[in-house]
């Protein structure tokens, strides 16, 4: 059944001037009657999260620094690279477990709460989505709060290699530095030598993070499981990404291919724009909230 929407959203904030837009109040009231009829699955990306503090890859507070994502190749191919990976990530563990879910994630929350939202997938690995109250989220490339092994293939808490890390360096420390959305940390060259890595406590086995490096692959049943999902919904709302990579524009072009209409907000154009139904370019944070406004909750 039908859900009601109010008259007027009001007027959100636009893509690239901040300033109170009504041409995009009116993509919201469009969206939020898209919204109203529920099924909705969320894909989000970093976009998400800059509100939180955390910097996105693309988008604008991407646009102001080089990110140099490291690869899978490089990591299990080099104790160098590995070096350098966990002094930074060390580092940018600090920024990424003290963040905070911003109104963006609070919103995905309640309208998953209200049963609009039916399933939720996300490209971040900060938690953020967990910690705002959603359930059952799909974490695509992985969370930073876990700790995989390569050789016995063990879990364990990322809290847990922290405080070995920290025993293992007593007296290092450096400033925090420019943070990219998967934890890595700018640190000066002569801080990362005298680095000590630590290895796994049960195999000695090589630790990596429980997160999707470049040049690895998702594992496919959670793909699979993705592509299910994207299947029964009513609509693909994506949010803060700019799709450039595949691994989160395949599911909307599933969805395109598959007539489930599209509606996409973030900064700046995307990727997936000519596959949806509408694009809203706004903060992420206002309008989600002046979305939840525009929702009358059912009675």
């Amino acid at each position: 059944m039908r859900r009601v929407v109010s008259e007027d959203p009001g007027d959100v904030p636009g893509g690239s001037s901040g300033r109170a837009d009504p041409a995009a109040g009116r993509r919201l009231h469009l969206l939020a009657d898209l919204v109203a009829d529920g099924e909705v699955v969320v894909l989000s990306g970093a976009g998400l999260s800059t509100e939180s503090g955390i910097p996105d890859y693309r988008g604008e507070t991407g646009r102001r620094r080089r990110a140099e994502p490291m690869t899978y190749q490089t990591f299990v191919g080099s104790a160098a690279a590995r070096r350098r990976y966990w002094a930074r990530s060390h580092l940018g563990w600090r920024h990424i477990a003290r963040a905070a879910p911003n109104a963006g994630h609070r919103a995905v929350a309640e309208l998953q709460r209200r049963g609009l939202v039916s399933g939720i997938v996300t490209q971040n690995v900060d938690g953020l989505h967990q910690a705002a109250g959603a359930r059952q989220v799909i974490e695509l490339h992985g969370g930073l709060d876990r700790v995989r092994c390569l050789g016995c293939g063990r879990r364990t808490p990322r809290d847990l290699l922290d405080r070995r890390l920290r025993e293992a360096n007593p007296g290092w420390h450096a400033e925090d530095g420019t943070v990219n959305p998967d934890g890595d940390a700018a640190v000066p060259d002569e801080l990362v030598e005298s680095f000590q890595v630590v290895d796994c406590a049960d195999c000695g086995g090589l630790l990596k993070p429980d997160v999707i490096f470049f040049g690895e692959n998702v594992p496919r049943p959670r793909v699979e499981e993705c592509y299910a999902l994207t299947e029964r919904a009513g609509l693909l709302l994506v949010l803060g990404s700019s799709l450039t990579v595949m691994s989160g524009y395949r599911f909307v072009r599933h969805a395109a291919e598959r007539s489930i209409p599209v509606a996409i907000v973030n900064r700046g154009p995307t990727r997936g724009d000519a596959d949806a139904l509408l694009t809203l370019d706004a903060p992420l944070g206002p309008a989600l909230t002046a979305l939840l406004s525009a929702l009358v909750p059912a009675r």
